[in-house]
């Protein structure tokens, strides 16, 4: 069902808003709209340009609730928005200093990193490293070469050229090194060292004693960093786990401070001679709006106003959809079609019922209804997901069904069929001859749902004050006496009983498809329109005769749809017979109970899964489809959604 709604209008001085949503609207569901354009009747309306004094605090309170990550909720009732702002403020400085203190260290820690990276490739150099480079008349070089380079240095430059070089390290592709050469002929040594692709690495003046030293120095350096940097990572540990409970009241009272001010974004304020004044506009369920009147009148500082008639609205009310129990579970289907509009029915009851019911009939096993009542209850109760509680209701069905089929886990020699085999039970009709009977079943059940959907289409629409669609369409009146007529002509002729007489016939097919033809005349007719026939008249007969056409075509196709419900109901004990076949039980001996186990299975999540479809395309296609708009928004309660 849909909750009914009032339009509320709530007025107060300017500087009292805070207090009002606060105090009362924050303890209220309220679906607010734009002030300013729902009350454009109002002279002299103007927006709010006041800004929020804590957004920066805000910000930061947010940034740092990801540090904290707890799930406190505090009372913060006694505790005002000023005082949240300095709280936040504080441990907002005393963290930042250990931040700070820490990103210090971290940096000092990766600078010794990259100074140890240069020096370590060169480790196996036993030399002073502060001698080497303070040299005056010997140039050195640190770097490396390819491995193939390196081969070639040896075998046909080294003996060439006036220079030293000492190997220090190697890996599966680089020889590091360094080559000392005298000042002079520094230029060409450099010069045929770069022809053999030495990559140059340039040290700073800042090591002490052998590269090795100097490296173990370094790492030694990184260590005490290391131990300052835990121990401040163990600091702010501390310092979270000491403030939690204060903080997250702090952030708690600015949440709640920051919502309740951006309320002013969907308000107007009026100024007046003496004072100015707020206006918030919205809806309440008629529940909570009498109980909210109620507790303002003693408040001098608030007033309100309630509307109930919407039709003098600009906005539409909000959907606010209430079902309990088992029924509630099937909003999803609704909420993925589309909301109901607030004068439209709210198919939920009826999805919730003919979905599992069809289910049932086309997925009929007692054993696999009964796994999956199980299996969706306890998915549901751990995960609290809808489409659970949905498989564990159409499990119920296919159970009820699976006695009334008599299978269990396939099996047909177990349980005596409380109604009929699907795969065995044939039905003689006159004109088609034998048919199996799920499929006659299947279609009387169809019509039956889609006369039914006609009746709500017309309760639907004369809610909404729509003439053509409650009395002239193929949905309305019209075509629910042409299609029922039709169903009862189809009833008594396979039944062999005796058709009315042609007057009658006349009247129950001729008449309605007429009017059928005739709506928009008719629409204009009752309205009062001044024309009631389109200009180019041609043009609407030749419209109207292929439209009529559709209209027949239409129902006949519509109808027929309703036979995979009995298709899938006989493909499903034909799929078992296929697993119990490869199980070897078709012959009565003992059965490969692993393939039966795994045959089982297969049937139940891949036709489970394909039947679950097949039923929402019926929901959606041929019953919605018929009386359904679902055009509804949704009831938005400011601050907590």
């Amino acid at each position: 069902m849909i909750e009914k709604m009032t339009f509320l209008s709530i007025s107060g001085p300017k500087d009292d808003i805070d207090r009002v949503v606060s105090q009362y609207l924050s303890r209220y569901d309220i679906h607010l709209e734009n002030a300013l354009s729902e009350l454009r009747a109002v002279q002299d309306l103007r927006p709010f340009t006041d800004s929020n004094p804590y957004r920066e605090v805000c910000q930061k309170a947010q940034q740092m609730k990801q540090l904290f990550s707890s799930s406190l909720d505090p009372d913060v009732s006694s505790l005002s928005a000023e005082q949240a702002a300095k709280t936040i403020s504080r441990l907002s400085g005393q963290l930042e200093e250990v931040t700070s203190a820490r990103d210090d260290l971290k940096e000092q820690a990766r600078k010794l990193e990259e100074s140890k990276d240069r020096i370590s490739p060169f480790t196996d150099l036993n030399y002073n490293l502060s001698a080497i480079l303070h040299f005056k008349y010997v140039r050195f070089r640190f770097g490396r070469v390819p491995k193939e380079y390196y081969t070639k240095l040896n075998q046909y430059v080294y003996d060439t050229i006036d220079s030293v070089v000492y190997k220090c390290q190697e890996d599966d592709n680089y020889v590091w090194l360094v080559y000392f050469v005298p000042q002079s002929i520094s230029q060409k040594i450099d010069a045929i060292f770069s022809s053999l692709h030495f990559e140059r690495f340039y040290l700073p003046d800042e090591y002490e004693g052998t590269p090795s030293e100097a490296n173990k120095a370094l790492e030694e350096q990184i260590k005490k960093l290391q131990q300052q940097i835990t121990a401040l990572d163990m600091k702010e540990i501390q310092f979270l786990k000491d403030h939690e409970e204060e903080f997250m009241a702090a952030a708690k009272r600015l949440d709640i401070f920051a919502t309740n001010f951006n309320v002013r974004k969907l308000a107007a304020c009026t100024p007046n001679k003496k004072a100015t004044f707020y206006i918030l506009c919205g809806w309440m369920t008629e529940k909570e709006a009498s109980a909210f009147q109620k507790e303002i009148e003693d408040d001098p500082l608030v007033f309100c106003l309630s509307e109930d008639d919407h039709e003098t609205m600009i906005s539409p009310p909000p959907t606010k959809l209430v079902n309990r129990g088992l029924f509630k579970p099937f909003e999803l289907f609704i909420r993925m079609y589309g909301l109901p509009a607030y004068n439209e029915f709210d198919p939920t009851v009826l999805v919730a019922v003919t979905y599992s019911f069809l289910f049932g009939f086309m997925f009929g096993d007692v054993g696999q209804g009964l796994c999956l009542l199980a299996g969706g209850f306890l998915l549901y109760r751990t995960k609290k997901m809808d489409l659970a509680a949905i498989i564990s209701c159409c499990g119920f069905f296919s159970t009820i069904f699976g006695f009334l089929f008599g299978s269990i886990f396939g099996f047909e020699d177990i349980l005596e069929p409380l109604w009929l085999r699907p795969a065995q039970a044939m039905t003689d009709l006159p004109f088609i001859g034998r048919l199996n009977t799920v499929f006659v079943v299947a279609v009387g059940l169809g019509m039956g749902i889609i006369l039914f959907t006609m009746i709500l289409n017309m309760i639907n629409s004369i809610r909404n004050k729509e003439t053509e669609s409650a009395w002239f369409d193929t949905n309305g009146a019209a075509g629910l006496v042409f299609y029922g007529s039709m169903v009862t002509m189809i009833v008594l002729f396979m039944t062999g009983r005796r058709l009315p007489a042609a007057g009658i016939l006349l009247i129950m097919f001729l008449i309605p498809l007429l009017i059928i033809f005739f709506k928009e005349p008719l629409t204009a007719l009752v309205k009062k329109k001044a024309e009631l026939m389109p200009k180019e008249k041609g043009m609407f007969f030749v419209q109207g005769f292929f439209e009529l056409f559709e209209v027949l075509l239409s129902y006949f196709s519509n109808t027929l749809s309703f036979v995979r419900v009995g298709a899938f109901a006989v493909s499903h004990a034909a799929m078992m017979e296929v697993v119990l076949m490869l199980a070897g039980a078709e012959a009565g001996g003992s059965p490969n109970w692993i393939i039966v186990v795994l045959g089982n299975l297969f049937v139940c999540c891949m036709e489970g899964l394909i039947v679950g479809i097949q039923v929402l395309r019926l929901e959606y296609y041929e019953l919605f489809s018929r009386f359904y708009h679902g055009t509804g928004r949704e009831f938005r309660p400011y601050g907590k959604v």
